[in-house]
Order: C-alpha cells, then structure tokens, then sequence
C-alpha cells in the first residue's frame, strides 16, 4: 500500500502555511517598532533618553560601552566587558525590550510613546 499524498492533504498543508504566513506578518505589521524612546540607565538611575526615530551613537561610561541606534533600532555596539553578552544580542525596536550589561550595570530598555495593549510579545 503506497502512501501517497491526496489533493485534500495538499490543500490543509497550503491552509495551515497561508495561516502561518499572516500570522506572522501581522505581528510584524503592529509590532510597535520605531515609535519610541531608548532610555539608558547606569546603576539604576537613568542617564538619557534618546528617540529612536534618530540615528545617533551613545557613549556610556565615558566609552565603556557604545549604544547605536540606526533605523529605529538600538544596539550595543561595543562593551568592554569579558563576556559581550550585551554586543550579541539583537537590535531591539519593541516597547519594553531591553539589552542588559551586568558588569557595567548598564540596562538599555525601549519605551513606548503610545500605550499598548498588548502584555507581552514573544520573539
């Protein structure tokens, strides 16, 4: 007995990618990218606010670590800390994503400036 795909197995398999596929774009789509601020804090207590809606490079702890944002997205270009956890991790552009440097104490976190409604989005 061969098993051979039928035209309605076919058919489910393109339902459940066309799904998948919206699915995905409308997360992109109303993801809250490029809209916010990056709010830098060093020991606890907040050293700046910068707009992601402007290309600029921050230096934090008189250049111990540089923060980049570029194109609505910030990242941790360069640390001087032995582990560079903080430079591999992605760019982020979400509100409440956030980029965390433990040696240095430094957190980088993306604030919103409209309030979402949503409690969490997983990556």
């Amino acid at each position: 007995m061969k098993n051979v795909m039928k035209k309605k197995d076919w058919i489910l398999i393109l339902i459940v990618l066309c799904v998948a596929a919206c699915a995905y774009f409308s997360h992109q789509l109303l993801k809250d990218t490029g809209m916010g601020n990056v709010i830098v804090k060093v020991d606890g207590e907040i050293t700046g606010t910068y707009s992601l809606n402007e290309d600029q490079e921050i230096m934090i702890h008189e250049g111990a670590n540089i923060l980049e944002i570029k194109n609505g997205r910030a990242n941790m270009r360069k640390a001087d800390c032995p582990d560079q956890l903080c430079v591999h991790q992605r760019a982020i552009s979400a509100n409440n994503e956030n980029i965390i440097c433990l040696p240095n104490k430094v957190i980088i976190e993306i604030k919103s400036k409209s309030d979402s409604q949503i409690d969490m989005v997983t990556n």
